[in-house]
């Protein structure tokens, strides 16, 4: 089964419509350079409302080791994310698993960089360019993808409902995580939107467990 992670949550509602149908995982985006920063107060209320077995995602890009060490201490997230040119073991520093995102828009020429973080929990490979913030609602070729990564891969960029089964079939990953694909503005998800998206994740599953 594909797992669904949500990114670039502000709202408690939208947290909870998300865990409700499925998603495993949210994200909190903390770094300053992100149209969807969440206060750390609003992030404290989202973590404390999530149900059980739905892992709250801290989401960071550059950013300075007292702000890591802050939100940790403030929020308790499962999981870390780095955006940025962080090192693996900068990533390591914080004695938590991290997903480092891997920015796919050069194409092939971003490969080699999955090779640098053998410390990872999981790559997750998103569309945008080097240097830029997630979330621009880019996607890459998803057919880039080795087949022989020693870590899980969460698939992102540009994904939505209409195209996510089509990227699952291609790209095999472990996860799917989106944040545009379903908002009607940026931190503010749009409830049809996130019901279609993560219904369609599920038809592609069954798909390919029938076929």
């Amino acid at each position: 089964m594909t797992r669904i992670k949500c990114c670039g949550m502000t709202r408690v509602e939208d947290a909870l419509l998300a865990a409700q149908l499925g998603a495993d995982a949210i994200g909190l985006v903390f770094t300053a350079r992100s149209k969807r920063r969440v206060a750390l107060e609003q992030a404290q209320a989202i973590r404390r409302a999530l149900p059980p077995f739905v892992d709250a995602v801290a989401l960071f890009m550059d950013d300075e080791v007292a702000l890591v060490e802050q939100v940790i201490a403030a929020v308790q997230p499962d999981l870390l994310q780095f955006h940025g040119d962080e090192t693996d073991a900068w990533c390591a520093r914080f004695e938590r698993p991290y997903l480092k995102a891997i920015a796919m828009g050069a194409g092939a020429g971003a490969l080699p960089r999955l090779q640098e973080y053998p410390g990872a929990a999981a790559l997750l490979l998103d569309g945008h360019a080097a240097g830029e913030a997630g979330g621009s609602g880019k996607a890459f070729d998803w057919s880039l993808l080795p087949g022989n990564l020693a870590q899980p891969v969460i698939l992102a960029g540009g994904l939505h409902a209409g195209n996510v089964g089509v990227a699952i079939r291609i790209a095999r990953p472990w996860a799917v995580d989106v944040a545009s694909g379903v908002e009607s503005a940026p931190g503010i998800k749009d409830a049809g939107r996130l019901r279609d998206f993560i219904a369609a994740v599920r038809d592609a599953d069954e798909g390919d467990a029938t076929s």
